[in-house]
């Protein structure tokens, strides 16, 4: 008989679990990690809805469903459903749901829930990296990367496509209309009345659906030009009504957009956007950070409709003062960012701007800097455009690059966060802040448990 040299493998033996459920994982997992993060935060916001509530199922703690979203976003696991299934599967959501198992469709309610007051402890997870020394301050790097939406690029359709389709579509429902009627008067003749007017046919219901679809996609693009016209003034640069396609005088005229103005019927409030990695043009959204260069820990996050940055510069640095009671030495971005007004108003703030006004291509070395003494009469701009040619400059640009791209390549590549969930607007800048507080709190955790050994300081 051969004496075979394995280590026992009994799959039908008991096994006897450590009575404390945190013992199932080791001391410096993440999981462990995010929960003592999650104890540390002021939670009041979330737990004062349910003080009155009365009758029905007990809720969930919402300090345990925050922990299993914080770590399911760690991980790249954002589906509701998911989340449910690996509380029976895996041990780090089991320990943190304490064994219990809640049905998908209460994770996804409490996501959508509470979505407002989840983007808010995005704050509080960025005083707790603060005070551990991972925010600066010193030099902040700006960038926007295209997010795709929760809806196909294929579900849009032009203005001028559908003033065509809403004619033909019209002109079908008021065939078919004719035709049901038609056929009801022949039904009467030969079974009587007595049949129900509410029975449309199913082609008839299909046709009235879309044709009030693309009326109300068609209503807001003509409201969101009428809000445009109204931003930018009444009359064009030469006195004419506004570009955007108006007729009449110019105190009274019919503001129509654009025929190529298109919105999309699953999420109206995304946009054809073009991706600068894939160089492709979908349906996205333009998500926004504002970088720590010494820890890339993510100090303000926002999305926009826009598919540019220049209107983004000022209002990330605003969020950073508001949220942190402070603003940067130095801002560094890209040329999408720059506008005269922007950085004359940053630099009159006290912040350094590093933002070239053109775009630098790889393998260009910019123009070298004026030799001697900067003249007195030299404008914010030029003294900002004159520095980013200095050598110095040129170093703290560099820092740039190398600080944002890791941060989107480790949303996007490590983490597979690529497409929003959620739809509108107001519920993905939620989700956006959702995606960078689960970042910081990655940074975090690499700091202080696996760099140092260290836990989570308390903040109150």
């Amino acid at each position: 008989m051969r004496d075979y040299r394995f280590i026992p493998y009994e799959p039908d033996k008991p096994l006897e679990l450590a009575p404390d459920i945190r013992k199932w994982l080791p001391p410096n997992h993440l999981a462990l990690f995010i929960s003592d993060v999650v104890d540390t935060l002021d939670l009041s916001e979330i737990t004062e809805e349910y003080l009155h509530l009365q009758g029905g199922h007990p809720a969930y703690h919402p300090a345990m469903m925050l922990k299993l979203l914080f770590y399911g976003y760690c991980v790249g696991i954002r589906s509701s459903r998911r989340i449910e299934q690996k509380t029976y599967e895996d041990v780090a959501f089991r320990v943190l749901s304490c064994d219990s198992h809640p049905d998908h469709s209460r994770i996804s309610d409490f996501r959508k829930r509470h979505l407002g007051v989840i983007s808010r402890l995005f704050v509080q997870v960025l005083e707790i990296c603060k005070e551990a020394g991972l925010v600066k301050l010193g030099h902040v790097a700006l960038d926007g990367t295209k997010i795709k939406a929760n809806a196909s690029r294929h579900k849009a359709m032009s203005y001028g496509r559908m003033v065509k389709k809403e004619k033909e579509l019209a002109r079908e429902v008021d065939n078919l209309l004719k035709q049901a009627e038609a056929l009801d008067e022949q039904e009467d003749k030969k079974y009587g009345k007595g049949k129900r007017g509410d029975e449309l046919p199913e082609e008839l219901q299909f046709k009235e659906k879309r044709l009030a679809k693309i009326r109300e996609a068609k209503l807001a693009l003509e409201e969101q030009a009428r809000e445009d016209a109204t931003r930018k003034g009444k009359s064009g640069k030469d006195g004419k009504p506004p570009e955007e396609g108006g007729s009449g005088s110019s105190e009274t005229f019919e503001v129509k957009p654009k025929p190529k103005k298109q919105r999309n019927f699953t999420d109206p409030d995304s946009r054809i956007m073009l991706d600068g990695a894939t160089k492709a043009f979908t349906q996205a959204y333009n998500a926004q950070a504002g970088v720590d260069c010494t820890s890339q820990v993510i100090v303000c996050a926002d999305v926009t409709q826009q598919a540019n940055d220049k209107q983004q510069l000022v209002p990330m640095l605003e969020q950073i003062e508001e949220d942190l009671g402070e603003i940067p030495d130095r801002v560094l971005a890209d040329a999408g960012y720059f506008t005269a007004e922007a950085v004359e108003s940053v630099a009159q703030g006290f912040t350094e701007p590093f933002i070239p006004s053109e775009r630098i291509k790889h393998g260009d070395s910019p123009e070298p800097a004026p030799r001697g003494r900067i003249p007195d009469k030299t404008s914010v701009i030029d003294r900002a455009l004159r520095k980013l040619k200095t050598k110095v400059g040129q170093q703290t640009y560099s820092k740039r690059k190398e600080t944002i791209e890791p941060v989107f390549g480790q949303i996007k590549e490590a983490r597979g966060i690529r497409t929003f969930l959620l739809r509108g607007l107001d519920k993905v800048k939620g989700e956006w802040k959702l995606v960078c507080l689960t970042h910081n709190i990655l940074k975090l955790w690499r700091h202080l448990w696996l760099d140092h050994g260290r836990s989570a300081p308390v903040f109150r």
